[in-house]
């Protein structure tokens, strides 16, 4: 079957940090989201500008600055957009732009004729969100292909993360793509079967196994992004 949109991963950068955004756009109607717009608007408004795309929402995974800090300055150039982030997130932390619309566990978004699902995934952060398209699971700081983020933080738990990874495992089909906030190396979007072999956190069951190796001390090159 012909899927209803288009995914492009923007690797966006600033100093040390290396960020991965996405731009997703509704075939039908050209209508895009921005997933977690950080470090380089010229790019992210380029790329909407090239891909002839009108954009009608931003998706937030997390509140974290890394994730959000080109929110306002991209709702300036499309005033008309909303921006998303979930209800617990936003409790949590205070977040606040213009345009902001709360959602909760399991709430549809409509990009034009695309839904994307929105799926609460808390451990790194209080409220932290994937959202799920037909073939495709953007995952923030909650998945890596390589593992997942650090959960403490404030508001992080790895035990709430331990429960997230198992919804995860549970409910993701096999052949859906990865797309994560950050790579250690692996290029996103890939399928789920192979992120299984490759990120050792899926093969940790036992909740308290899974929290003793995620807090584990002397965890070297934690923000080595590639």
């Amino acid at each position: 079957m012909r899927r209803s949109y288009e995914l492009h991963p923007l690797k966006v950068e600033f100093l040390f940090m290396k960020n991965y955004a996405y731009i997703l756009v509704d075939k039908a109607t050209r209508q895009a989201a921005v997933v977690d717009p950080a470090w380089d608007l010229e790019l992210l408004d380029g790329m909407l500008r090239s891909l002839e795309a009108e954009l009608a929402c931003i998706l937030l995974t997390h509140s974290h600055h890394d994730h959000v800090n080109k929110v306002e300055p991209l709702l300036k150039l499309h005033p008309a957009a909303r921006a998303y982030m979930s209800v617990k997130e936003i409790d949590a932390y205070g977040f606040v732009c213009r345009n902001l619309h709360p959602f909760e566990e399991g709430e549809t978004i409509w990009l034009g004729e695309t839904p994307i699902t929105c799926m609460l995934t808390p451990g790194h952060t209080a409220g932290g969100a994937c959202f799920r398209l037909a073939d495709d699971l953007i995952t923030g700081d909650t998945v890596f292909i390589e593992g997942c983020g650090v959960c403490d933080g404030a508001g992080g738990s790895p035990e709430q993360m331990h429960d997230s990874f198992q919804r995860i495992r549970k409910s993701t089909p096999p052949h859906v793509r990865v797309y994560p906030g950050h790579s250690y190396g692996k290029e996103p979007g890939m399928a789920f079967r192979d992120v299984l072999e490759h990120n050792i956190y899926f093969q940790i069951e036992k909740i308290e196994h899974f929290v003793r190796f995620r807090m584990r001390k002397n965890q070297g090159q934690l923000f080595n992004f590639k």
